[in-house]
């Protein structure tokens, strides 16, 4: 293995911070965003139980690989391989896999965060007060159909996310998010008392909170693999956007036990917002199951018939804001620490460079729904957005995942043996020794996430 003679890593200043970094770069528009509405479109209650479940024998394993890949090496993905294979191997040419990951990511996650502050702006202005569903979906069309616009909300994000970085590890990127995720869950907590407490929420609470067989009978396949492919989205595993923060940690802690809080949190802001969501749409009568449209087109107009409804909406989605800009810092720290593992540049070197690549990169998405428009990258309605989405959540999350998997395990990669050394160390939760499991059903599970994933975009039903 190479010698890790690199430069003294940064650390971080706090657990806490850790927990909040960790968890705020997979909190994001899959728990805010696609978890109620794939939750909505696949029976609620019994949905979320199995989502958990999942999430418990899938995510976790997977996210302390992750951990331990970075926390070993002390380095970004770029290099973390690299540090840890045995002399002869290749498995350090995924670092280019894993640096193309969260670039692609950034090139539309940036735009749909835009919308996100839009919409922000619009519902503090009143621009929805009184207005109909047509006139909420005409807003969000006029919104998405404007270049200038798409593109200066894109930049705006990528700004904050980068001058947040500028501030290094510990007084930029764990000081801000601290205080955005303690304000993100303050808010989440009002916003979901309210929702609970609207005439006709009871439904909604049903709906969310009591398990039925029913949507087994009648999609039994279909609501496992939804609740399997929500559990391994939403946690962005398998590009190395969490081993980053591995290898800011210090030895103090085991990184199961961490996975653990971790994935307990993002569970708690993704549950939450079921609670913000069903509630409100029972009470106003709309079909939680929207689908995508429901943030954008859906909620707007139930806030705008909502008592105080401007206030309410300006608190969602700040939230939201918050919940997408967790995500964009900690994705940006991973790509500034590229520059400065493999390059040698200073922070702020890496800053300067990738503040203007990172908007340049991101303007197919900001633009596919407009000036390219006419880009059908899979026929219909599709645009950059769905290409760059597909790229990296079909295909580069689920092979990355078996990239980590492999390394882990395999006597030809890290190792079983060094990778329990490294995710036991300190105090905590010991990684369960389940290695028969973790060697030869997850792998097969990716598989079948990424197989599925094909089946679903090129021959879905009906």
């Amino acid at each position: 293995m190479e010698a890790n003679n690199l430069q003294a890593r940064e650390k971080l200043g706090s657990r806490l911070g850790f927990i909040l970094l960790s968890a705020g770069c997979a909190i994001g528009l899959g728990n805010v965003w696609r978890f109620p509405y794939v939750a909505g479109q696949n029976g609620g209650a019994t949905f979320v139980i199995i989502y958990i479940v999942f999430l418990i024998i899938f995510g976790m394993p997977i996210m302390s690989m992750e951990f331990g890949v970075g926390r070993g090496s002390q380095q970004s993905a770029a290099r973390s391989f690299k540090v840890l294979e045995p002399q002869g191997t290749k498995w350090h040419h995924f670092g280019w896999f894993a640096m193309a990951g969260n670039y692609l990511l950034m090139m539309f996650y940036t735009t749909i965060s835009g919308w996100l502050l839009a919409y922000l702006i619009k519902m503090a202005r009143g621009d929805f007060v009184g207005a109909t569903s047509e006139n909420v979906g005409q807003q969000f069309g006029e919104m998405v159909s404007s270049p200038g616009s798409n593109v200066m909300f894109m930049i705006i994000m990528v700004v904050i996310g980068m001058l947040i970085c500028l501030g290094g590890v510990r007084g930029g990127v764990e000081r801000i998010t601290k205080v955005m995720m303690i304000a993100l869950l303050a808010i989440m907590v009002v916003l979901a008392v309210r929702s609970i407490t609207l005439p006709g929420a009871g439904a909604g609470l049903e709906f969310y909170l009591k398990p039925s067989l029913k949507p087994l009978q009648e999609n039994f396949w279909g609501v496992i693999y939804a609740a399997l492919g929500q559990s391994f989205f939403t946690l962005s595993l398998g590009i190395g956007s969490m081993a980053i923060f591995g290898s800011y940690l210090s030895r103090d802690r085991s990184l199961f036990g961490e996975s653990v809080n971790v994935t307990i949190l993002d569970t708690f802001v993704a549950f939450t917002a079921g609670l913000i969501i069903f509630p409100a749409c029972f009470a106003y009568d709309v079909n939680p199951g929207a689908g995508p449209t429901l943030i954008f087109v859906t909620l707007p107009n139930i806030f705008a018939d909502m008592a105080g409804g401007q206030i309410w909406g300006s608190l969602f989605f700040l939230f939201l804001v918050f919940a997408a800009l967790s995500t964009v810092i900690a994705v940006f720290e991973n790509i500034v620490a590229f520059g400065m593992d493999l390059g040698g540049w200073s922070r702020k070197k890496s800053v300067l460079i990738n503040i203007v690549l990172v908007p340049i990169l991101s303007l197919p998405c900001a633009l596919g729904f407009n000036v390219w428009s006419g880009f059908k990258p899979f026929g219909g309605e599709s645009n950059f957005l769905d290409l760059e989405d597909f790229i990296v959540s079909n295909n580069l999350l689920p092979l990355g995942c078996l990239v980590y998997l492999c390394f882990c395990l395999y006597k030809k990669g890290w190792g079983w043996e060094n990778f329990l050394k490294e995710v036991d160390a300190g105090k905590g939760l010991r990684m369960p020794r389940l290695r028969v499991y973790y060697k030869y059903v997850l792998p097969l599970i990716v598989l079948l996430i990424f197989v599925f994933g094909y089946i679903d975009k090129f021959w879905p039903k009906g």
